[in-house]
């Protein structure tokens, strides 16, 4: 069996072709299937066209959490509840297309693999965020020490085992791509063309981006905390040479330089502090997550 599990909010104008979608793809492998699509709080009329097209489409299970618990967290419910043998992810926008998944398994069951994940090799898409993905895909390759994560998404198949593996990681801040990669198996890139939505607004505003990139740099990195490491070491070397250039002119009788070299020390080592500060409270604020233990999501409904 083959379970596809998609996140949804508030994707009435992309749900019905996406089901179908999915669901033409799937009977080209000749597999049992369900598609479990997570509705992660939609306050449009998602649900009731999912239910509306369940009549053709029996195989849709749907997982309606109690509020919006956000992208990763819709993913992490609907591979928990994945009764396949095989499971793929694919964002609900219908920018990575179904058509690939019987590729997709066609590959994992030849080749001596574990999963195949879908590598944008090119993206139709706004030039602004083509530009901040890249440099968060830079930063993240240097940091993480994970060199075949660029271009990747949420978007592949794998099998039951992989998953298992995912879903044993509990931490709070979830970035599944660095999950994946950090579970080890055998993987197999498949390029592909990411399009442009065709309909509705994007759901990951700037800001949620963001969130989601110092998720993943601080879940899989130490690069914060050796940056303060650093930063540290050259005020360090910064105030031992402001200190041998005062001893030497008092020594050789120089007038001191006063209030502007004073000042600009102050600010140089009061940044460095702060710096610090913010990094920890990053670490600490994780850590704090942590320990509350609160579940990743709350089910309201589920209809099989």
């Amino acid at each position: 069996m083959i379970s596809v599990v998609t996140p949804l909010f508030n994707e009435e104008l992309l749900v019905e072709e996406l089901v179908r979608r999915i669901s033409d793809s799937l009977k080209k492998t000749g597999e049992k299937f369900e598609i479990i699509c997570v509705d992660d709080g939609s306050t449009d009329n998602t649900v009731p066209v999912l239910l509306k097209n369940k009549v053709n489409i029996p195989e849709i299970k749907i997982i309606s959490l109690s509020r919006n618990f956000g992208h990763q967290s819709a993913f992490t419910a609907g591979m928990v509840f994945a009764k396949g043998d095989y499971i793929a992810l694919i964002d609900g926008d219908l920018q990575d297309p179904p058509e690939l998944l019987p590729d997709f398994f066609e590959i994992i069951k030849k080749e001596p693999v574990d999963l195949v994940t879908g590598r944008r090799e090119k993206r139709e898409e706004q030039v602004r965020k083509k530009l901040m993905i890249r440099i968060f895909h830079g930063i993240y390759r240097k940091t993480s020490g994970f060199q075949q994560v660029e271009n990747e998404g949420n978007f592949c198949l794998m099998k039951k085992e992989v998953a298992s593996a995912i879903n044993s990681m509990k931490e709070k801040n979830r970035y599944i791509p660095g999950l994946r990669a950090f579970a080890g198996f055998r993987n197999y890139y498949f390029d592909y063309s990411r399009k442009e939505r065709k309909a509705g607004e994007n759901k990951m505003k700037f800001s949620q981006l963001v969130v989601l990139a110092l998720d993943a740099i601080f879940s899989f990195s130490r690069w914060p905390i050796k940056l303060c490491l650093y930063l540290g070491l050259t005020g360090l070397l910064v105030v031992l040479a402001a200190f041998i250039y005062t001893l030497i002119s008092k020594l050789l009788n120089l007038a001191p330089l006063g209030w502007s070299s004073t000042m600009i020390s102050l600010y140089f080592l009061g940044a460095i502090q702060l710096t610090f500060l913010g990094v920890i409270g990053e670490y600490v604020y994780r850590i704090y997550k942590e320990t509350q233990n609160r579940p990743h999501y709350f089910i309201k409904e589920i209809i099989e």
